[in-house]
């Protein structure tokens, strides 16, 4: 595997692994035959349990001082990894697994082959990401501080995450999304809030829902945020105001051609002189701060985290480091 600043010592990987997403027979097999081929010194392993989200196991794999560490798992495993990686210089190693993996189908690694993401783990490149942390705001005062690679939401997205029902998603992926959607969309439930981009004035608004993140596509190949870049040291954010007229008409029409009005020179060219969508508004920043007049639910990374009053939202510029396929060239997470 590549040098990491992980100091002197046989070259070998750690392995944090979530049991209930990933065949760990499976997996334990196609690390031992990368160990032969790549001469690695046997790898240590750490399952995740019930009463550990993950950062235990991850905490014990940095311990091991190893060269990459392989994270075999969903996006919720992934994100509570990241927290613990995040500027210990130690490349992450992808092992997908779970419905979404969002962010690893943005690098364009592999979806459920293990043999391939942990050659890749032992042969790939290693590339600087950032990542975003928040600060969650609770109505009794507390508060608490997390990260996310992918997207944090509040509203449509934050419900999606809290009221999916779990077993539909394991057996039908995206599509068990589809009626908490169309519960959200047909009440148009809104709240009031102000926002504080970087060092502008703070402002009001009534939305939706407001997703921020360095990750741009949704569950089902959707483009939510056009400009998102996975190294540009910026938080994209999108505001939804669909309003009591024609607004969901407006945000479906607008979703529906995001990647065409930025992904071509003709899409830009239209998109330039298009009229704005008051229904859908976009914005960047290295951070934002979120203030809500009633609590509202919050996701990250596609898990809820219950409803908060306040967010404070920062961007960790390069503070992470992903092993990615050699060959394949840096792009944006909306691609």
């Amino acid at each position: 595997m590549n040098a990491a600043p992980a100091g002197p010592g046989p070259r070998r990987a750690a392995v944090v692994v979530n049991p209930s997403k990933v065949d760990v027979a499976a997996l334990r097999a196609a690390v031992a035959d990368a160990e032969a081929v790549h001469g690695l010194s046997p790898s240590t392993w750490h399952e995740t349990s019930a009463d550990d989200d993950g950062r235990a196991a991850a905490e014990a794999a940095i311990a091991t001082a190893p060269s990459v560490i392989l994270v075999a798992g969903g996006d919720g495993t992934l994100r509570v990894a990241a927290g613990v990686f995040a500027s210990t210089g130690i490349p992450l190693a992808l092992v997908p697994a779970g419905t979404g993996n969002l962010f690893a189908r943005a690098l364009d690694l592999p979806l459920n082959d293990l043999r391939r993401s942990v050659e890749i783990a032992c042969s790939g490149r290693d590339q600087l990401v950032d990542v975003g942390q928040v600060r969650l705001g609770r109505s009794d005062g507390t508060h608490g501080d997390e990260v996310f690679l992918v997207m944090a939401g509040i509203g449509l997205d934050a419900h999606m995450a809290g009221h999916t029902n779990a077993w539909l998603k394991r057996r039908i992926g995206w599509l068990a999304y589809s009626d908490p959607i169309a519960r959200s969309i047909f009440g148009n439930r809104q709240f009031d809030l102000h926002y504080r981009l970087d060092d502008l004035p703070e402002a009001t608004a009534r939305a939706h829902t407001i997703i921020v993140g360095n990750s741009g596509t949704l569950t089902g190949g959707v483009l939510l945020l056009p400009e998102a870049v996975v190294d540009d040291g910026l938080l994209d954010a999108v505001m939804l105001r669909p309003g009591r007229g024609p607004g969901w008409t407006n945000i479906g029409y607008r979703l529906t051609f995001n990647r065409m009005l930025h992904r071509t020179r003709f899409g830009r060219l239209v998109g330039r002189f298009s009229p704005k969508v008051r229904a859908i508004s976009y914005a960047q920043a290295t951070s934002m701060r979120v203030r809500l007049d009633e609590p509202q639910e919050i996701q990250l990374d596609g898990d809820s985290h219950g409803a908060v009053t306040s967010v404070a939202l920062t961007n960790l510029h390069h503070a992470l480091i992903v092993r990615v396929s050699d060959g394949a060239a840096p792009r944006p997470l909306a691609d």
